[in-house]
């Protein structure tokens, strides 16, 4: 596999704990495809402590057979925050949020988006991305996907500070769940962009029942992560530990 040398360190952009299901410490491209500076990006949700991806209360079966409200996963309106002091470059709000996940309905419009990425490049990437901020710092832009609509409270040619708020967590674009898609690119436009490889500082990574403090890290498959130093979380997930995890 590629080896990430030399990533653009960054802190990380959600609090809380989370799990990459999709990250370039698994295989580059991360998502399959260089297109839309996508090389190194990553997918990060919100899980319990059952094991097998449960990110939401109910089980698998459920929510193959039925779906499941779009509120009701763990992720869905947690905060998105700037990874670093810089300017922001683009916002796009109002793309839709489907109230509900239907997992083959959202599969199928996934695959479709796929088969017609080309046109919808060419048209823009609100279809694909959804709802989504690209800031500029230094040397990278950063590329924030499938936000809640109408959560956004920048604005283009904002200056943000490192942690300042940059939107909620959602389901809007190519999104077959609540998730934060992140990746930093070497321009402000990921249609013409190229991916640069990014690791977080100051994280910590659960192994073997605790904590452990890493300097700088790029979570590998299903490593449950959190800052070091979180802000302020919601009371809704106890730490894996306390969850008996």
């Amino acid at each position: 596999m590629e080896k990430l040398a030399n990533p653009v360190v960054v802190d990380f952009p959600l609090q809380g704990e989370w799990i990459a299901p999709t990250t370039p410490a698994r295989r580059v491209p991360s998502h399959g495809t260089d297109m839309l500076g996508q090389r190194y990006a990553y997918d990060f949700f919100r899980v319990d402590a059952r094991g097998g991806g449960h990110f939401w209360p109910g089980g698998h079966l459920r929510w193959w057979l039925f779906g499941c409200p779009t509120r009701a996963a763990y992720c869905w309106n947690e905060t998105v925050h700037a990874p670093a002091a810089g300017r922001i470059i683009a916002v796009h709000d109002g793309v839709r949020e489907r109230r509900r996940l239907y997992p083959v309905l959202d599969i199928l419009r996934a695959l479709k988006n796929g088969l017609t990425l080309g046109g919808k490049i060419r048209e823009g990437i609100g279809d694909l991305a959804g709802n989504y901020v690209i800031m500029e710092s230094g040397s990278f832009h950063a590329f924030f996907a499938h936000l809640i609509p109408g959560s956004i409270p920048v604005v283009p040619g904002q200056k943000v500070a490192a942690g300042e708020l940059l939107g909620r967590v959602g389901h809007t674009g190519n999104s077959t769940a609540p998730h934060l898609h992140f990746q930093l690119m070497d321009g402000p436009d990921p249609r013409t962009a190229a991916g640069l490889p990014c690791a977080f500082r100051g994280l910590e990574v659960f192994r073997e029942g605790r904590w452990t403090p890493v300097a700088t890290h790029i979570p590998g498959m299903g490593e449950t992560v959190r800052p070091a130093a979180p802000r302020p979380t919601s009371a809704r997930r106890r730490s894996p530990e306390k969850r008996g995890r």
